[in-house]
Protein backbone atom coordinates (compact mmCIF):
# COMPACT_ATOMS: atom_id res chain seq x y z
CA UNK A 1 0.00 0.00 0.00
CA UNK A 2 1.79 3.12 -1.21
CA UNK A 3 1.95 5.64 1.71
CA UNK A 4 -0.01 8.58 2.10
CA UNK A 5 2.66 11.07 3.76
CA UNK A 6 3.66 13.27 1.17
CA UNK A 7 5.93 15.16 4.00
CA UNK A 8 8.70 12.17 3.88
CA UNK A 9 11.22 13.89 6.77
CA UNK A 10 10.62 10.81 9.53
CA UNK A 11 10.55 7.74 6.70
CA UNK A 12 13.81 9.47 5.13
CA UNK A 13 15.06 8.83 8.74
CA UNK A 14 14.55 5.97 9.63
CA UNK A 15 17.13 3.42 10.56
CA UNK A 16 18.51 0.68 7.81
CA UNK A 17 16.34 -2.06 7.03
CA UNK A 18 18.74 -4.51 8.48
CA UNK A 19 18.82 -2.82 11.78
CA UNK A 20 15.12 -3.16 11.92
CA UNK A 21 13.26 -5.15 15.01
CA UNK A 22 12.18 -8.15 13.72
CA UNK A 23 7.98 -6.99 13.91
CA UNK A 24 5.59 -10.75 14.59
CA UNK A 25 2.00 -10.88 13.49
CA UNK A 26 1.22 -14.62 14.97
CA UNK A 27 -1.92 -14.43 15.58
CA UNK A 28 -4.71 -12.59 13.34
CA UNK A 29 -5.61 -9.74 15.76
CA UNK A 30 -2.40 -8.34 15.57
CA UNK A 31 -2.30 -7.78 11.50
CA UNK A 32 -4.44 -4.83 9.87
CA UNK A 33 -5.50 -4.37 6.26
CA UNK A 34 -2.77 -2.33 4.47
CA UNK A 35 -4.87 0.92 4.59
CA UNK A 36 -5.69 1.87 8.53
CA UNK A 37 -5.67 4.81 10.08
CA UNK A 38 -5.38 3.95 13.71
CA UNK A 39 -7.85 7.04 14.89
CA UNK A 40 -10.62 6.30 12.68
CA UNK A 41 -10.36 2.95 13.78
CA UNK A 42 -10.66 3.35 17.01
CA UNK A 43 -13.75 5.19 16.51
CA UNK A 44 -15.60 2.81 13.85
CA UNK A 45 -14.60 0.30 16.55
CA UNK A 46 -16.79 2.08 18.57
CA UNK A 47 -19.47 2.81 16.70
CA UNK A 48 -19.73 -0.83 15.31
CA UNK A 49 -20.01 -2.04 18.78
CA UNK A 50 -23.18 0.91 19.69
CA UNK A 51 -20.85 2.42 22.09
CA UNK A 52 -21.56 5.77 20.08
CA UNK A 53 -23.27 7.85 22.31
CA UNK A 54 -21.34 5.98 25.66
CA UNK A 55 -19.12 8.57 27.48
CA UNK A 56 -15.21 8.98 26.03
CA UNK A 57 -13.87 11.52 27.95
CA UNK A 58 -14.86 13.21 31.52
CA UNK A 59 -13.95 15.99 33.66
CA UNK A 60 -15.49 18.29 36.32
CA UNK A 61 -16.48 20.52 33.51
CA UNK A 62 -17.86 18.62 30.95
CA UNK A 63 -18.71 15.10 29.48
CA UNK A 64 -17.99 13.68 25.40
CA UNK A 65 -19.65 11.01 24.35
CA UNK A 66 -17.73 8.93 21.33
CA UNK A 67 -19.68 10.56 18.75
CA UNK A 68 -18.68 13.90 19.98
CA UNK A 69 -15.31 13.59 20.56
CA UNK A 70 -15.17 12.05 17.10
CA UNK A 71 -17.28 15.59 15.84
CA UNK A 72 -14.81 17.52 17.93
CA UNK A 73 -11.67 15.97 16.38
CA UNK A 74 -13.04 16.18 12.59
CA UNK A 75 -13.60 20.04 13.30
CA UNK A 76 -9.86 20.26 14.55
CA UNK A 77 -8.64 18.08 11.24
CA UNK A 78 -10.35 20.90 9.10
CA UNK A 79 -8.20 23.56 11.19
CA UNK A 80 -4.60 21.71 10.57
CA UNK A 81 -5.33 20.79 6.99
CA UNK A 82 -6.76 23.86 5.95
CA UNK A 83 -5.92 26.71 7.47
CA UNK A 84 -2.46 25.48 8.80
CA UNK A 85 -2.52 23.80 5.34
CA UNK A 86 -0.50 20.57 6.78
CA UNK A 87 -0.17 17.68 4.41
CA UNK A 88 0.25 13.89 5.49
CA UNK A 89 3.79 13.57 7.36
CA UNK A 90 4.19 16.93 8.51
CA UNK A 91 5.16 16.88 11.96
CA UNK A 92 3.16 18.68 14.83
CA UNK A 93 4.49 19.09 18.07
CA UNK A 94 1.83 18.59 21.22
CA UNK A 95 2.39 20.94 24.98
CA UNK A 96 -0.27 20.02 27.28
CA UNK A 97 -0.60 18.43 30.62
CA UNK A 98 -3.55 15.53 30.71
CA UNK A 99 -7.44 17.21 29.66
CA UNK A 100 -9.70 16.36 27.17
CA UNK A 101 -8.63 19.11 24.68
CA UNK A 102 -4.68 17.50 24.93
CA UNK A 103 -6.85 14.40 23.70
CA UNK A 104 -9.15 15.76 20.77
CA UNK A 105 -5.79 17.70 19.44
CA UNK A 106 -3.84 14.39 19.76
CA UNK A 107 -6.29 12.41 18.17
CA UNK A 108 -6.78 15.26 14.97
CA UNK A 109 -2.87 15.23 14.17
CA UNK A 110 -3.17 11.31 13.82
CA UNK A 111 -6.49 11.30 12.18
CA UNK A 112 -5.17 13.96 9.31
CA UNK A 113 -2.11 11.85 8.53
CA UNK A 114 0.70 13.62 10.49
CA UNK A 115 2.60 12.77 13.03
CA UNK A 116 2.05 13.75 16.48
CA UNK A 117 5.48 14.82 18.57
CA UNK A 118 3.48 14.84 22.74
CA UNK A 119 5.75 16.75 24.88
CA UNK A 120 5.93 16.40 28.97
CA UNK A 121 4.37 19.83 30.43
CA UNK A 122 7.03 20.28 32.96
CA UNK A 123 9.91 20.52 30.14
CA UNK A 124 11.89 23.72 30.11
CA UNK A 125 12.66 25.48 26.51
CA UNK A 126 16.42 24.45 26.06
CA UNK A 127 14.87 20.80 26.60
CA UNK A 128 11.98 21.95 24.15
CA UNK A 129 14.31 23.34 21.73
CA UNK A 130 16.38 19.72 21.34
CA UNK A 131 13.00 18.13 20.57
CA UNK A 132 11.96 20.44 17.75
CA UNK A 133 15.55 20.47 15.98
CA UNK A 134 15.14 16.84 16.18
CA UNK A 135 11.41 16.74 14.88
CA UNK A 136 11.45 19.31 12.78
CA UNK A 137 7.68 20.58 13.53
CA UNK A 138 5.45 22.03 10.66
CA UNK A 139 3.61 23.46 13.54
CA UNK A 140 2.68 23.34 17.23
CA UNK A 141 -0.29 22.99 19.21
CA UNK A 142 0.03 24.51 22.83
CA UNK A 143 -1.84 24.92 26.19
CA UNK A 144 -2.97 28.17 26.71
CA UNK A 145 -0.99 27.89 30.13
CA UNK A 146 2.18 25.79 29.13
CA UNK A 147 2.84 28.52 25.88
CA UNK A 148 6.15 30.77 27.27
CA UNK A 149 8.43 27.90 27.34
CA UNK A 150 7.55 26.82 23.87
CA UNK A 151 7.18 30.46 22.75
CA UNK A 152 11.20 30.78 23.71
CA UNK A 153 12.22 27.63 22.99
CA UNK A 154 11.06 28.39 19.00
CA UNK A 155 12.16 32.08 19.54
CA UNK A 156 15.76 30.95 19.90
CA UNK A 157 16.18 29.56 16.11
CA UNK A 158 15.19 31.91 13.05
CA UNK A 159 13.87 28.75 11.26
CA UNK A 160 11.32 27.89 14.21
CA UNK A 161 10.41 31.77 15.21
CA UNK A 162 7.88 31.94 12.79
CA UNK A 163 6.17 28.56 13.04
CA UNK A 164 2.31 28.14 13.65
CA UNK A 165 1.59 28.06 17.11
CA UNK A 166 -2.20 27.68 17.63
CA UNK A 167 -3.25 27.44 21.84
CA UNK A 168 -6.07 24.86 23.05
CA UNK A 169 -7.58 24.12 26.69
CA UNK A 170 -9.08 28.02 26.48
CA UNK A 171 -12.16 27.08 28.14
CA UNK A 172 -14.54 30.32 28.44
CA UNK A 173 -11.84 32.70 26.84
CA UNK A 174 -12.39 30.68 23.66
CA UNK A 175 -14.25 33.78 22.03
CA UNK A 176 -11.37 36.14 23.31
CA UNK A 177 -8.81 33.98 21.84
CA UNK A 178 -10.15 33.59 18.30
CA UNK A 179 -7.04 32.02 16.49
CA UNK A 180 -6.68 28.87 19.09
CA UNK A 181 -7.40 25.59 18.22
CA UNK A 182 -11.31 25.23 19.73
CA UNK A 183 -12.50 29.00 18.47
CA UNK A 184 -11.25 27.86 14.37
CA UNK A 185 -12.68 24.84 15.18
CA UNK A 186 -16.29 25.63 15.46
CA UNK A 187 -15.75 27.29 12.25
CA UNK A 188 -15.50 24.13 10.23
CA UNK A 189 -17.96 21.17 9.50
CA UNK A 190 -18.31 18.14 11.44
CA UNK A 191 -17.39 16.18 8.65
CA UNK A 192 -14.84 14.65 6.74
CA UNK A 193 -12.68 11.22 6.09
CA UNK A 194 -10.19 10.44 7.84
CA UNK A 195 -6.19 10.39 6.17
CA UNK A 196 -6.21 7.17 3.99
CA UNK A 197 -2.66 6.24 5.39
CA UNK A 198 -0.98 3.30 4.83
CA UNK A 199 -0.95 0.83 7.73
CA UNK A 200 3.34 1.53 7.96
CA UNK A 201 2.81 5.18 7.86
CA UNK A 202 3.91 7.23 10.90
CA UNK A 203 1.49 7.75 13.76
CA UNK A 204 3.76 9.48 16.35
CA UNK A 205 7.31 10.46 17.74
CA UNK A 206 8.05 9.39 21.06
CA UNK A 207 10.68 11.21 23.07
CA UNK A 208 12.76 9.52 25.36
CA UNK A 209 16.71 10.58 26.83
CA UNK A 210 19.09 7.95 26.63
CA UNK A 211 22.12 8.03 28.99
CA UNK A 212 23.51 10.53 27.40
CA UNK A 213 20.98 12.76 27.39
CA UNK A 214 20.46 13.57 24.25
CA UNK A 215 16.88 12.83 23.33
CA UNK A 216 15.92 10.31 21.06
CA UNK A 217 12.61 9.94 18.92
CA UNK A 218 11.22 6.28 18.91
CA UNK A 219 9.06 6.49 15.87
CA UNK A 220 5.67 4.46 15.78
CA UNK A 221 3.40 3.48 12.97
CA UNK A 222 -0.24 3.45 13.14
CA UNK A 223 -0.16 -0.04 12.57
CA UNK A 224 2.40 -0.36 16.04
CA UNK A 225 -0.66 1.64 18.14
CA UNK A 226 -3.34 -0.95 17.56
CA UNK A 227 -0.91 -3.59 17.74
CA UNK A 228 -0.20 -2.62 21.33
CA UNK A 229 -4.43 -2.52 22.01
CA UNK A 230 -4.29 -6.02 20.45
CA UNK A 231 -1.99 -7.47 22.93
CA UNK A 232 -1.24 -6.47 26.67
CA UNK A 233 -4.61 -4.51 26.76
CA UNK A 234 -6.57 -7.78 25.59
CA UNK A 235 -4.44 -10.40 27.26
CA UNK A 236 -4.33 -8.89 30.92
CA UNK A 237 -5.48 -5.73 31.62
CA UNK A 238 -9.42 -6.53 29.78
CA UNK A 239 -10.83 -3.50 30.25
CA UNK A 240 -14.55 -3.20 29.72
CA UNK A 241 -17.23 -0.72 28.46
CA UNK A 242 -18.19 -0.24 31.77
CA UNK A 243 -15.13 1.33 32.92
CA UNK A 244 -13.87 4.72 33.88
CA UNK A 245 -9.72 5.12 33.50
CA UNK A 246 -8.25 8.03 35.88
CA UNK A 247 -4.24 8.13 36.46
CA UNK A 248 -1.66 10.07 36.42
CA UNK A 249 1.39 9.33 33.33
CA UNK A 250 1.18 12.40 31.18
CA UNK A 251 -0.44 11.66 27.35
CA UNK A 252 3.64 12.57 26.29
CA UNK A 253 4.59 9.39 28.20
CA UNK A 254 3.85 6.73 25.68
CA UNK A 255 2.26 4.59 29.26
CA UNK A 256 0.11 7.65 29.74
CA UNK A 257 -0.49 7.54 25.75
CA UNK A 258 -1.84 4.08 26.13
CA UNK A 259 -3.40 3.60 28.88
CA UNK A 260 -5.37 7.29 29.59
CA UNK A 261 -5.86 6.75 25.57
CA UNK A 262 -5.70 4.67 22.76
CA UNK A 263 -6.68 1.35 25.66
CA UNK A 264 -9.47 2.94 27.01
CA UNK A 265 -11.02 3.64 23.43
CA UNK A 266 -10.07 0.12 22.05
CA UNK A 267 -12.25 -0.87 25.26
CA UNK A 268 -15.07 1.19 24.67
CA UNK A 269 -14.27 2.69 27.98
CA UNK A 270 -13.83 6.59 28.79
CA UNK A 271 -11.46 8.60 30.67
CA UNK A 272 -11.68 11.18 33.77
CA UNK A 273 -9.31 13.86 33.36
CA UNK A 274 -9.40 15.87 36.93
CA UNK A 275 -9.25 20.13 36.86
CA UNK A 276 -6.32 20.18 39.54
CA UNK A 277 -2.91 18.27 39.50
CA UNK A 278 -3.00 15.11 40.95
CA UNK A 279 -1.78 14.57 44.63
CA UNK A 280 -1.88 11.39 46.39
CA UNK A 281 -5.15 12.31 48.48
CA UNK A 282 -6.47 13.95 45.35
CA UNK A 283 -6.70 11.00 43.28
CA UNK A 284 -7.68 8.73 45.94
CA UNK A 285 -10.52 11.31 46.75
CA UNK A 286 -11.21 11.73 42.93
CA UNK A 287 -11.06 7.98 42.60
CA UNK A 288 -14.37 7.67 45.16
CA UNK A 289 -15.56 10.74 43.59
CA UNK A 290 -15.77 9.48 40.06
CA UNK A 291 -16.09 5.98 40.49
CA UNK A 292 -13.29 4.97 38.73
CA UNK A 293 -12.65 1.28 38.50
CA UNK A 294 -9.24 1.19 36.65
CA UNK A 295 -5.92 3.54 37.77
CA UNK A 296 -2.35 3.83 36.23
CA UNK A 297 0.22 5.82 38.31
CA UNK A 298 4.04 4.85 39.16
CA UNK A 299 4.60 2.84 42.58
CA UNK A 300 6.08 6.00 44.29
CA UNK A 301 2.38 7.22 44.19
CA UNK A 302 0.79 4.17 45.22
CA UNK A 303 2.78 3.96 48.27
CA UNK A 304 1.88 7.83 49.45
CA UNK A 305 -1.62 6.73 48.00
CA UNK A 306 -1.78 4.26 50.54
CA UNK A 307 -2.97 6.30 54.17
CA UNK A 308 -5.53 7.92 52.02
CA UNK A 309 -6.76 4.62 50.50
CA UNK A 310 -6.76 3.27 53.58
CA UNK A 311 -8.64 5.82 55.81
CA UNK A 312 -11.67 6.67 52.64
CA UNK A 313 -11.53 3.87 51.13
CA UNK A 314 -11.17 3.07 47.39
CA UNK A 315 -14.67 3.21 46.21
CA UNK A 316 -15.58 1.07 42.91
CA UNK A 317 -11.68 1.26 41.48
CA UNK A 318 -10.67 -3.11 40.78
CA UNK A 319 -7.48 -2.59 39.04
CA UNK A 320 -4.60 -0.89 40.20
CA UNK A 321 -1.85 -0.43 37.10
CA UNK A 322 1.39 0.07 37.89
CA UNK A 323 4.14 1.15 35.83
CA UNK A 324 7.12 3.49 34.76
CA UNK A 325 10.06 1.99 37.26
CA UNK A 326 10.46 -1.02 39.44
CA UNK A 327 7.69 -2.23 41.95
CA UNK A 328 8.84 -3.15 44.94
CA UNK A 329 7.11 -5.79 46.65
CA UNK A 330 6.86 -3.69 49.77
CA UNK A 331 5.03 -1.11 47.93
CA UNK A 332 2.80 -4.01 46.34
CA UNK A 333 2.08 -5.23 50.03
CA UNK A 334 1.42 -1.95 51.23
CA UNK A 335 -1.10 -1.04 48.80
CA UNK A 336 -2.69 -4.73 48.85
CA UNK A 337 -3.26 -3.75 52.05
CA UNK A 338 -4.74 -0.76 52.56
CA UNK A 339 -7.11 -1.51 49.22
CA UNK A 340 -7.48 -4.60 49.04
CA UNK A 341 -6.25 -5.00 45.52
CA UNK A 342 -3.38 -7.02 44.04
CA UNK A 343 -1.45 -4.72 42.14
CA UNK A 344 -1.30 -5.06 38.17
CA UNK A 345 2.54 -4.54 37.64
CA UNK A 346 4.62 -4.61 34.21
CA UNK A 347 7.04 -3.65 32.11
CA UNK A 348 7.42 -1.70 28.56
CA UNK A 349 9.41 0.98 27.51
CA UNK A 350 8.93 4.25 24.81
CA UNK A 351 10.94 2.28 22.23
CA UNK A 352 8.19 -0.54 22.17
CA UNK A 353 5.31 1.52 22.71
CA UNK A 354 3.93 -0.14 25.74
CA UNK A 355 3.63 -3.68 28.18
CA UNK A 356 5.47 -6.53 27.18
CA UNK A 357 5.66 -8.69 30.36
CA UNK A 358 2.86 -8.60 32.84
CA UNK A 359 0.74 -10.50 34.56
CA UNK A 360 -3.40 -10.34 35.52
CA UNK A 361 -3.59 -9.68 39.45
CA UNK A 362 -4.78 -13.74 39.31
CA UNK A 363 -1.27 -15.32 38.02
CA UNK A 364 0.87 -13.16 39.83
CA UNK A 365 3.92 -14.27 42.06
CA UNK A 366 5.76 -12.30 44.67
CA UNK A 367 8.58 -10.40 43.60
CA UNK A 368 7.94 -11.35 39.26
CA UNK A 369 6.69 -8.64 36.99
CA UNK A 370 5.23 -11.08 35.53
CA UNK A 371 5.53 -13.22 32.70
CA UNK A 372 5.30 -12.35 28.43
CA UNK A 373 2.13 -10.88 27.38
CA UNK A 374 0.97 -12.78 24.60
CA UNK A 375 2.19 -11.57 21.27
CA UNK A 376 5.58 -10.96 22.15
CA UNK A 377 8.59 -13.43 22.65
CA UNK A 378 10.88 -12.54 25.89
CA UNK A 379 14.05 -14.15 26.77
CA UNK A 380 17.25 -13.97 29.12
CA UNK A 381 20.66 -13.65 27.29
CA UNK A 382 24.69 -13.40 27.75
CA UNK A 383 26.49 -10.22 26.58
CA UNK A 384 26.67 -12.68 23.05
CA UNK A 385 22.86 -12.74 22.85
CA UNK A 386 22.97 -16.46 23.96
CA UNK A 387 20.22 -17.79 26.39
CA UNK A 388 21.45 -18.21 30.00
CA UNK A 389 19.88 -20.95 32.41
CA UNK A 390 16.81 -20.45 34.43
CA UNK A 391 17.49 -18.34 37.64
CA UNK A 392 20.37 -16.81 35.99
CA UNK A 393 20.76 -12.81 35.77
CA UNK A 394 21.65 -11.88 31.98
CA UNK A 395 20.16 -9.37 29.54
CA UNK A 396 16.91 -8.93 28.49
CA UNK A 397 15.58 -9.47 24.81
CA UNK A 398 12.76 -9.06 23.24
CA UNK A 399 10.40 -8.90 20.04
CA UNK A 400 6.86 -8.74 18.80
CA UNK A 401 4.02 -6.87 17.37
CA UNK A 402 6.30 -3.43 18.21
CA UNK A 403 9.83 -2.81 18.05
CA UNK A 404 12.40 -0.01 18.19
CA UNK A 405 12.94 2.05 15.51
CA UNK A 406 14.74 5.69 16.17
CA UNK A 407 14.84 8.47 14.32
CA UNK A 408 18.49 9.14 12.75
CA UNK A 409 20.33 8.02 15.60
CA UNK A 410 23.29 5.46 15.64
CA UNK A 411 21.58 4.50 19.16
CA UNK A 412 19.52 2.19 17.21
CA UNK A 413 21.99 -0.08 16.34
CA UNK A 414 22.42 -1.06 20.36
CA UNK A 415 18.57 -1.34 21.29
CA UNK A 416 18.23 -4.06 18.33
CA UNK A 417 20.60 -6.57 17.54
CA UNK A 418 19.84 -9.26 15.06
CA UNK A 419 15.79 -8.67 15.10
CA UNK A 420 15.89 -8.38 18.73
CA UNK A 421 14.75 -5.48 20.65
CA UNK A 422 16.95 -4.77 24.05
CA UNK A 423 15.37 -2.59 26.77
CA UNK A 424 18.58 -2.25 28.47
CA UNK A 425 17.25 -3.78 31.96
CA UNK A 426 19.12 -7.17 33.48
CA UNK A 427 16.32 -9.56 34.54
CA UNK A 428 16.57 -13.32 35.79
CA UNK A 429 13.26 -16.18 34.23
CA UNK A 430 12.14 -18.46 36.12
CA UNK A 431 11.46 -22.29 35.37
CA UNK A 432 7.58 -21.33 35.05
CA UNK A 433 8.41 -18.19 32.72
CA UNK A 434 8.00 -15.39 35.86
CA UNK A 435 10.53 -12.42 34.91
CA UNK A 436 12.70 -10.89 37.93
CA UNK A 437 13.79 -7.53 37.26
CA UNK A 438 17.03 -6.79 38.71
CA UNK A 439 18.33 -3.32 37.51
CA UNK A 440 18.69 -1.05 34.60
CA UNK A 441 22.27 -1.99 32.51
CA UNK A 442 22.88 1.46 31.59
CA UNK A 443 22.90 5.00 33.64
CA UNK A 444 19.25 6.38 33.38
CA UNK A 445 17.65 7.09 36.61
CA UNK A 446 14.43 6.10 37.18
CA UNK A 447 12.53 8.43 39.99
CA UNK A 448 9.11 8.83 40.97
CA UNK A 449 8.37 6.89 37.59
CA UNK A 450 10.47 9.58 35.43
CA UNK A 451 13.38 8.47 33.32
CA UNK A 452 16.49 10.92 34.04
CA UNK A 453 19.49 10.74 32.03
CA UNK A 454 22.16 11.65 34.63
CA UNK A 455 24.47 13.55 32.43
CA UNK A 456 21.76 15.82 31.30
CA UNK A 457 21.76 16.82 35.10
CA UNK A 458 25.68 16.74 34.68
CA UNK A 459 25.54 19.22 31.98
CA UNK A 460 22.83 21.67 33.88
CA UNK A 461 25.05 22.00 36.67
CA UNK A 462 28.23 22.61 34.43
CA UNK A 463 27.37 26.09 33.71
CA UNK A 464 26.93 27.13 37.52
CA UNK A 465 29.73 29.42 38.55
CA UNK A 466 30.04 27.92 41.27
CA UNK A 467 30.80 23.78 39.76
CA UNK A 468 34.24 22.88 38.74
CA UNK A 469 32.97 18.87 38.29
CA UNK A 470 30.18 16.89 39.03
CA UNK A 471 28.68 13.08 38.66
CA UNK A 472 25.14 12.64 38.60
CA UNK A 473 23.74 8.79 39.78
CA UNK A 474 20.74 7.28 41.16
CA UNK A 475 20.45 5.87 44.81
CA UNK A 476 17.89 3.12 45.62
CA UNK A 477 15.09 4.68 47.78
CA UNK A 478 11.74 3.35 49.32
CA UNK A 479 9.45 6.46 48.71
CA UNK A 480 10.29 7.24 44.84
CA UNK A 481 12.07 3.67 43.57
CA UNK A 482 15.52 6.45 43.05
CA UNK A 483 16.84 9.08 44.48
CA UNK A 484 19.36 11.59 42.19
CA UNK A 485 22.75 12.71 44.09
CA UNK A 486 24.93 14.86 42.58
CA UNK A 487 28.41 14.42 43.65
CA UNK A 488 30.10 18.03 43.27
CA UNK A 489 33.46 19.52 42.91
CA UNK A 490 33.13 23.26 43.62
CA UNK A 491 35.59 25.85 42.86
CA UNK A 492 38.25 27.38 44.45
CA UNK A 493 36.90 29.67 47.13
CA UNK A 494 33.35 28.47 47.19
CA UNK A 495 31.58 27.68 50.07
CA UNK A 496 30.01 23.59 50.27
CA UNK A 497 26.93 24.47 52.49
CA UNK A 498 23.31 24.71 53.05
CA UNK A 499 22.85 27.66 50.89
CA UNK A 500 24.90 26.34 47.79
CA UNK A 501 23.12 22.99 47.72
CA UNK A 502 20.07 25.33 47.56
CA UNK A 503 21.59 27.00 44.91
CA UNK A 504 22.49 24.54 42.68
CA UNK A 505 18.89 22.67 43.31
CA UNK A 506 17.24 25.82 41.85
CA UNK A 507 19.75 26.43 39.11
CA UNK A 508 18.94 23.09 37.71
CA UNK A 509 14.79 23.12 38.50
CA UNK A 510 15.31 26.57 36.52
CA UNK A 511 17.10 24.85 33.65
CA UNK A 512 15.62 21.88 33.28
CA UNK A 513 12.10 19.79 34.37
CA UNK A 514 11.69 20.23 38.07
CA UNK A 515 11.95 16.39 39.02
CA UNK A 516 15.36 16.36 37.40
CA UNK A 517 16.93 18.37 40.16
CA UNK A 518 19.44 16.39 42.60
CA UNK A 519 17.36 15.88 46.18
CA UNK A 520 20.98 15.07 47.60
CA UNK A 521 23.75 17.32 46.61
CA UNK A 522 27.41 15.65 47.68
CA UNK A 523 30.68 17.91 48.07
CA UNK A 524 34.09 16.14 46.96
CA UNK A 525 37.38 16.85 46.38
CA UNK A 526 37.69 15.04 43.10
CA UNK A 527 35.63 12.62 41.23
CA UNK A 528 36.73 8.72 40.59
CA UNK A 529 38.11 9.01 37.12
CA UNK A 530 39.36 6.64 34.73
CA UNK A 531 43.39 7.16 33.65
CA UNK A 532 41.71 8.59 30.20
CA UNK A 533 39.18 10.70 32.56
CA UNK A 534 36.62 9.04 31.84
CA UNK A 535 33.97 9.25 34.65
CA UNK A 536 33.30 6.03 37.18
CA UNK A 537 29.68 6.20 37.39
CA UNK A 538 29.67 2.87 39.05
CA UNK A 539 32.26 4.21 41.48
CA UNK A 540 29.99 7.03 42.13
CA UNK A 541 26.88 4.94 43.08
CA UNK A 542 29.25 2.59 45.56
CA UNK A 543 28.91 5.67 47.79
CA UNK A 544 26.01 4.90 49.61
Amino acid sequence: MPSAQTDRFVHDHLPPADQWPEMRYDSPELRVPEQFNVVQALFDRAFANGYGDRPLFRSDERTLSYAQALAKVQRMGHVLSQDLGLVPGNRVLLRGGNSIAMALAWLAVVRVGCIAVATMPLLRSSELQAIVAKSKPSAALCDVKLQDELKTALAADPTTASLPLRVFNVGDAAAALTDSLESLARHHSATGEACLTAASDIALLAFTSGTTGKPKAAVHSHHDVMAACETWPRHVLRATPEDIVMGSPPLAFTFGLGGLLVFPMWAGASVYFPSIPYTPEAMVTLMNRVGATICYTAPTFYRQMAPFAQQHGVGQLRISVSAGEGLPDATRQLWKEASGLEMLDGIGATEMFHIFISSPPEKVRRGAIGQVVPGYEARIVDEQGQPVPHGQVGRLAVKGPTGCRYLDDPRQSQYVVDGWNYPGDAFSQDADGYFFYQARTDDMIITAGYNVAGPEVEASLLVHPAVAECGVVGRPDDERGMVIVAYVVLKSGEAGDAAQVKALQDHVKHNLAPYKYPRDVIFVNQLPRTETGKLQRFALRAQR
